[in-house]
C-alpha cells in the first residue's frame, strides 16, 4: 500500500481551493490524501476531503499582532506542531505539501522534526508575487518551492523552484480560452473579495455605481458577494439607483458568474487573481490592506504592469474616484477588452497536474 500524502492547508478558499485541486489530482493518480488543517475553519463537511481522513491542529497567526496574541499564537502553533509530530510518526507519509498560511506550519514544521529516516519531502505551494510569512518561514528547510508567479520576490538565494502557477477549480479552469466580448446591451459586473465578501465592497461600490449617468446605471447588472449584516442596507443602496442586483454572502456557481461578467472588481489574493485570468476577465483590484508582506498588491501590480486590470489601493478607494474610473473603463469598451486579453495571457492552465507531476517526482 501507498505511504500516503499529506496536504497542509486550512483557512480561507485562497489557500485551501488550490489544495483541494491538487489533492484531486493526485488521487485520481491512486495516491491516498490526508488532510491537516487548523481549528478555525474544523473538519470539511463538503468538497473533496469530506470522506477522507482529516487531523484539526491548533494554530493562530501572529503577524500584525500585538505582544499578548503573539504569545498566545506561538503557543497554540507550538502546540499544534508536538501533536503534528505525533501523527505524522503515525502515518508515516512520502510526501507533504503546505500551501501557506500559519494552518500550514505545524504539520511542515513537524516533518522536519522527526527522525531522517521518517521524514517525508516537503513541497510547499506559494500562490503569491511576494513569498508569504509562513512559507518563508519553512523556507529554511530547503523544499521545493512552486510558484504561481514568474517572479516572486524573498525567494531564498538557493531555493529550489518550479513555475506550476496557481491551481484552480476545475469548472473554472474548464473556461480557458472562451474568449470575452465586451458588453452590447447589459453590463455584467461581478464584486467579490474575501471568504464572505469584504465590507468595504458594500461601503463603496453601490454608491459609485448609483453615480454614475442614468444610461449606464440603467444597463447595469450586479452580482456581489455581501456579508449578511450588510445585506440590508447594500439592498437598499442599489434599489434607490434603480440598479438591478443580486447579493448573496457566498456563490456555489462561481465559473458561470466568472463566464458572464464583464468586469470583476475584487480583492487581489493569489487564487482571486488567477481565476480571474484563466477565464480573461477584466478587473478592478483593491488589495487587502492588512497583509503582512502586502502579498495582494505585488500581485495586483503584477497585473497591472501588463495592462490587465486596474489597481486600487484602500485609501483610495472611494465612491467617487471608483466613479471616474468606471465612467471611462464602462464608456470604452475596447479598454476592457484589451484588460481581457492581457489578463488572459497571464493564465497559466494545467497547474494543478504540474503541481501534482512535482510531488510524484520526489517519491
Amino acid at each position: 500500500m501507498k505511504r500516503p500524502i499529506i496536504i497542509a492547508a486550512g483557512g480561507t478558499g485562497g489557500h485551501f481551493f488550490p489544495a483541494e485541486a491538487v489533492a484531486t489530482v493526485l488521487a485520481e493518480r491512486g495516491h491516498n490524501l490526508i488532510l491537516m488543517t487548523d481549528a478555525r475553519h474544523g473538519k470539511r463537511e463538503s468538497g473533496f476531503f469530506k470522506d477522507r481522513p482529516q487531523y484539526i491542529l491548533e494554530g493562530a497567526g501572529v503577524a500584525g499582532k500585538d505582544l499578548s496574541h503573539k504569545i498566545k499564537g506561538l503557543t497554540a502553533l507550538m502546540r499544534g506542531t508536538i501533536k503534528a509530530r505525533e501523527i505524522l510518526l503515525s502515518l508515516n507519509p512520502s510526501a507533504i505539501v503546505g500551501f501557506g498560511g500559519y494552518p500550514s506550519l505545524p504539520p511542515l514544521v513537524a516533518s522536519r522534526l522527526l527522525p531522517a529516516e521518517k521524514r517525508p519531502k516537503m513541497i510547499i505551494h506559494e500562490g503569491n508575487a511576494v513569498l508569504g510569512k509562513a512559507n518563508a518561514f519553512v523556507a529554511r528547510f530547503s523544499p521545493l518551492i512552486a510558484t504561481s508567479y514568474e517572479h516572486v520576490s524573498r525567494l531564498p538565494k538557493n531555493a529550489q523552484s518550479t513555475l506550476t502557477g496557481m491551481p484552480v477549480r476545475a469548472g473554472i479552469e474548464a473556461l480557458f480560452g472562451i474568449g470575452y466580448e465586451h458588453p452590447k446591451e447589459n453590463i455584467n459586473i461581478l464584486v467579490w473579495g474575501g471568504s464572505l465578501g469584504a465590507h468595504i465592497f458594500s461601503e463603496v461600490v453601490p454608491y459609485a455605481l448609483a453615480a454614475l449617468p442614468i444610461g449606464l446605471r440603467s444597463r447595469l447588472h450586479v452580482t456581489q458577494q455581501v456579508r449578511k449584516e450588510d445585506h440590508e442596507l447594500v439592498k437598499h443602496a442599489y434599489q434607490e439607483a434603480g440598479i438591478l442586483a443580486e447579493l448573496a454572502p457566498f456563490f456555489t456557481d462561481v465559473p458561470e458568474r466568472l463566464k458572464a461578467a464583464h468586469l470583476v472588481i475584487g480583492r487581489a489574493g493569489g487564487s482571486s487573481v488567477a481565476e480571474i485570468s484563466m477565464v480573461g476577465r477584466p478587473s478592478i483590484l483593491v488589495p487587502l490592506p492588512i497583509a503582512a508582506s502586502d502579498e495582494q498588491g505585488a500581485n495586483g501590480q503584477v497585473l497591472q504592469d501588463d495592462g490587465a486590470t486596474w489597481m486600487m489601493r484602500q485609501n483610495d478607494f472611494k465612491p467617487s474616484t471608483l466613479t471616474a474610473l468606471l465612467s471611462d473603463v464602462l464608456t470604452n469598451p475596447e479598454k476592457l477588452a484589451t484588460a481581457a486579453a492581457a489578463a488572459q495571457r497571464f493564465a497559466k492552465p494545467e497547474a494543478a497536474k504540474k503541481l501534482a507531476d512535482l510531488v510524484e517526482s520526489t517519491l
